[in-house]
């Protein structure tokens, strides 16, 4: 299990399209992932069955993988606990951590799920990005779209949404 943790890598998943005439399966799919709106993100590791549901609903998400400045700019900015309150280094002491950057690095590193923790809302709401979508959100990213998988260009993408 330690060997598996250390091969994981953290995803970043974010929901670009609306689901007018999607299958029920797509829907379906996003509904599993928290991902109910556009311009919600979440943060996953690369285990297989993630990697099957990203390939389920690609028409849809864009996702890569997070570096560990992204994950601590949205752990600051936009990781919201409930009652919408933003979560302090007081929150992430009384998990076990000594601040919000070590927990931010033990959510990038996969040691911790983020939606596993108590009193945290599972996706980040994020703004549309600055200056707008690049290319058409109706086209795969490799064919010059939005859409699918897109490597480590998916932390220029979250910067300009937070």
């Amino acid at each position: 299990m330690a060997q598996e943790a250390k091969e994981r890598k953290c995803i970043v998943a974010v929901r670009i399209r609306g689901t007018i005439r999607a299958s029920r399966q797509a829907r379906e799919t996003l509904q599993m992932l928290n991902l109910t709106r556009n311009n919600y993100a979440v943060l996953i590791d690369n285990r297989p069955a993630f990697l099957g549901m990203l390939r389920k609903a690609q028409n849809f998400i864009t996702w890569g993988e997070a570096s560990k400045e992204t994950v601590s700019l949205m752990m600051e900015e936009r990781a919201r606990l409930a009652g919408n309150k933003k979560p302090t280094d007081e929150y992430a002491q009384k998990n076990g951590y000594k601040s919000l950057e070590e927990l931010a690095e033990a959510i990038f590193n996969c040691n911790v799920e983020y939606w596993k923790l108590p009193n945290v809302k599972p996706v980040f709401r994020l703004h549309p990005p600055t200056k707008g979508f690049k290319g058409k959100v109706k086209k795969g990213y490799g064919m010059g779209g939005e859409l699918g998988y897109r490597r480590e260009k998916i932390n220029e993408l979250i910067k300009r949404m937070t």
